[in-house]
């Protein structure tokens, strides 16, 4: 692994095609719900990091896999810490979708 590995984020695309692969999974897009009109990656559920308790409703059992996302990779990694702490076990931060490469839905 190059030093530059090192600083690289999450991929996006792989994040994305992880989720698809995985039954069960609910993939959160925590951005703001105008951002997510602007685009969105397809099968994503809008619950902004501002209203993250409503996790619950979409995964009640703390075991579901969730894939999370916003613009940049920021807010995405509060989610995580954030899910974590509400109990949820099987999260992970997929990344920014600034740097998604694949279609968007509107």
């Amino acid at each position: 692994m190059g030093l530059f590995n090192f600083f690289k984020g999450p991929d996006i695309d792989q994040g994305a095609k992880d989720f698809q692969e995985t039954p069960g999974a609910v993939l959160l897009d925590v951005r703001t719900a105008q951002e997510y009109r602007e685009g969105h990656i397809s099968g994503g559920k809008n619950v902004p990091l501002q209203e993250l308790d409503r996790v619950t409703a979409m995964a009640p059992k703390k075991d579901t896999p969730l894939f999370v996302y916003c613009h940049s990779g920021a807010r995405s990694s509060q989610a995580v810490r954030l899910l974590a702490r509400m109990g949820y076990t099987n999260i992970k931060n997929i990344g920014g979708i600034a740097a998604y490469t694949g279609k968007v839905e509107r």
